[in-house]
């Protein structure tokens, strides 16, 4: 990989454009691709791509729908129905964003989901948790501020980078941006962030 990265800043025309910066480019390209082909290896038959796939784009899907349902239950079995939808609808991938398309059908799973949950009839889980065998553990308060303080976009990268643990360039592979929109992104949402929890005290 750096062999090849510097051969090509050799061959480049532009000066500025340093070694560190083309090594994220072809990164980005090359972890795309390489995702690209193990769906395709999926839709032929290899069902051992699922776990890389999974593994290269679990995160973004979860703090997608996280976002729009607030809870970590709901949106670990949204998780889970989305890839089960997405296996069934493989064959009418036809993109080149296979992170983009998941993200897509969980976020619309996740808006289903609660605009079916209004049309229920309200239970008071916290107090009849017994009934149930289970109490979920709330989400941190941090993570609710940051859902009303940031926008989706915003939210998803600050949950990568600082939850999830990703590097910046491994969000902006999966999140099909450049990594100075990442960082740029991650910084300003922060100081969003800094400056609703001043607010609110915390």
């Amino acid at each position: 990989m750096t062999i090849v990265a510097a051969s090509v800043i050799l061959k480049s025309k532009n000066p500025n454009k340093n070694l560190s910066e083309i090594v994220i480019i072809m990164y980005m390209g090359t972890d795309k691709r390489k995702l690209e082909s193990k769906v395709a290896a999926l839709a032929g038959g290899d069902t051992r791509a699922f776990d890389y796939i999974y593994e290269h784009t679990n995160r973004a899907v979860y703090f997608a729908i996280l976002y729009i349902v607030g809870n970590k239950h709901d949106a670990e079995d949204l998780l889970q129905d989305t890839y089960i939808r997405a296996l069934r609808s493989l064959d009418a991938y036809r993109e080149d964003n296979f992170t983009g398309w998941l993200v897509q059908m969980g976020k619309n799973l996740a808006l289903n989901h609660v605009k079916r949950a209004k049309r229920e009839v309200a239970t008071d889980f916290a107090e009849q948790s017994w009934r149930f065998g289970a109490k979920e553990e709330p989400l941190p308060y941090v993570y609710d501020v940051a859902a009303k303080a940031l926008t989706e976009e915003e939210y998803r990268i600050v949950m990568m980078c600082s939850v999830a643990g990703y590097k910046r360039r491994e969000v902006a592979a999966m999140l099909n941006m450049p990594i100075g929109t990442v960082t740029w992104k991650y910084n300003e949402a922060l100081k969003k962030l800094r400056v609703k929890l001043n607010k609110e005290d915390i």
